[in-house]
């Protein structure tokens, strides 16, 4: 006869641990997307229009139609959201651009650097720099003359 005291029938993960792992997948892939730094100065730009224009319903209505108030600051809301999807999209493209840009320069200079170090201690590589020197001016000077 064979009795078996182990339950099969259980589960063998914990139910939070698995939520917790899949909503931190679903984290994970919402912020890899080539979008999310746009959409987070959208967040940040609409934010403020958002404190500014509460701000100002605050001021008006002074606490008596606070329904309207609330209606008017999603209208704010969605209308900010609407008019700045387009700016923030360019403005995060052209700060990547720029970053992007900027990181190649500095590595070729980093590398021009090294590549000048290395120069002054060995006469061959400053032989070679030479060479190349002067034959990029030769062509320039037969392309353009």
């Amino acid at each position: 006869m064979t009795n078996s005291f182990v339950h099969t029938d259980m589960a063998t993960e914990h139910t939070g641990v698995l939520r917790v792992e899949r909503a931190a997948a679903n984290l994970k892939s919402t912020f890899a997307g080539k979008g999310t730094a746009s959409t987070l100065v959208l967040a940040a730009i609409v934010a403020a229009v958002l404190v500014v224009a509460n701000r100002l319903v605050d001021s008006v209505a002074g606490g008596n139609h606070w329904i309207a108030g609330w209606a008017l600051l999603w209208a704010v809301a969605f209308v900010a959201i609407a008019l700045l999807a387009a700016p923030a999209r360019n403005l995060t493209g052209s700060l990547r651009n720029a970053r992007n840009t900027w990181a190649e320069e500095h590595h070729r200079a980093v590398q021009d650097d090294k590549t000048w170090e290395l120069a002054l201690r060995d006469s061959r590589v400053m032989a070679d720099l030479n060479r190349a020197m002067s034959d990029a001016a030769v062509s320039f000077y037969h392309k353009n003359y």
